[in-house]
């Protein structure tokens, strides 16, 4: 055989042996790709804004979170909590012990006055997210006929020892009212000066009830952390709104714990198990878990398995081709 035939006969023969190992190498590749497929997909559900963590039961897009949630918070540059009454910035979320404290900017403090306006929650949003006990409300500069200074006084009340006239003598904002601008036109019954208007003390039924123009008063603020604050003046006051929330028992922990996200059908708000952007399961997001989305499901792996895999036969096929040339 000539020399020429028998160099060109072991170059094909390497050759074939290199596409049978390449081959091997590829098959090898491709099973462990569909092995671990489902884990390369990606959360449909947003977990942060800013630096806070958005998790169950919350949700920032929809279907994510529980549905008796929904649209509850927004991300813009910051978090908020949406209410009837606006947007108020939320500034921390305790997931442990199940509160998330908002802040008003359209809120008097020690420091500013601010055009009065009611704090409203929606009837859903007042049974399973309303105002903590420790959550107390002020109501400033009422007008002496105001309904908590006459028939409904026993809503008001002092808290951890402080009285409303701390509040006056304290803050440089609300130190006006002493100066003849409240409601009395700084003059009391007596006819003397300087008078104080009346404020008021209250818990959140209060203000759900009665909205300020009905309360008669002029501005308001409120404190959190109410129990802790004894001793304290109102310079050193946490001012905010602390609201509780509860978590529905529908199985979230099975589902994190298989790496979904908690979620719900946006049609129906039935829950489901948010394994990826594609496939939606009832309980689970591991092989053989309960999926009511089976339709859902197998295309959705399907098509990414098929991408995969015409992926990887055609970095072989240009790998062969190069071999030959």
């Amino acid at each position: 055989m000539p020399i020429a035939t028998v160099t060109n006969f072991q170059i094909f023969t390497k050759k074939i042996m290199w596409s049978h190992s390449q081959s091997k190498r590829l098959i090898t590749l491709l099973s462990l790709l569909l092995h671990f497929l489902p884990a390369l997909t990606l959360s449909p559900c947003r977990t942060t804004c800013g630096p806070i963590p958005v998790n169950y039961p919350f949700g920032l897009d929809d279907g994510c979170g529980a549905p008796q949630f929904r649209g509850m918070l927004n991300c813009s540059t910051d978090l908020f909590f949406t209410t009837p009454s606006g947007n108020y910035k939320v500034q921390s979320i305790d997931y442990d012990k199940k509160n998330l404290v908002v802040y008003d900017p359209a809120m008097s403090t020690c420091s500013i006055l601010q055009p009065h306006h009611d704090f409203l929650l929606t009837p859903i949003q007042s049974a399973i997210i309303p105002p903590t006990s420790d959550t107390v409300f002020a109501l400033l500069n009422c007008s002496v006929d105001s309904p908590v200074l006459n028939h409904y006084k026993s809503l008001c009340f002092n808290f951890s020892g402080h009285s409303c006239d701390e509040l006056y003598n304290s803050c440089t904002a609300f130190r006006l009212f002493r100066l003849g601008m409240g409601l009395s036109n700084g003059t009391n019954s007596t006819g003397s000066t300087n008078f104080v208007p009346p404020c008021c003390f209250t818990g959140y039924d209060t203000v759900k009830f009665m909205s300020m123009n009905i309360l008669d008063c002029t501005h308001y603020t409120s404190v959190t952390n109410t129990d802790r604050l004894r001793g304290l003046g109102p310079l050193d006051w946490i001012y905010g709104i602390k609201l509780s929330f509860a978590v529905p028992d529908t199985g979230c922990e099975r589902c994190a714990q298989s790496g979904g996200t908690c979620g719900f059908d946006t049609e129906t708000q039935v829950s489901l198990c948010l394994c990826s952007t594609f496939t939606n399961s009832t309980r689970e997001c591991a092989a053989g878990s309960d999926t009511a989305e089976g339709s859902h499901c197998a295309p959705a792996i399907l098509f990414q398995a098929f991408f995969v895999i015409m992926g990887a036969l055609l970095i072989c096929l240009h790998d062969f081709y190069l071999s030959f040339i």
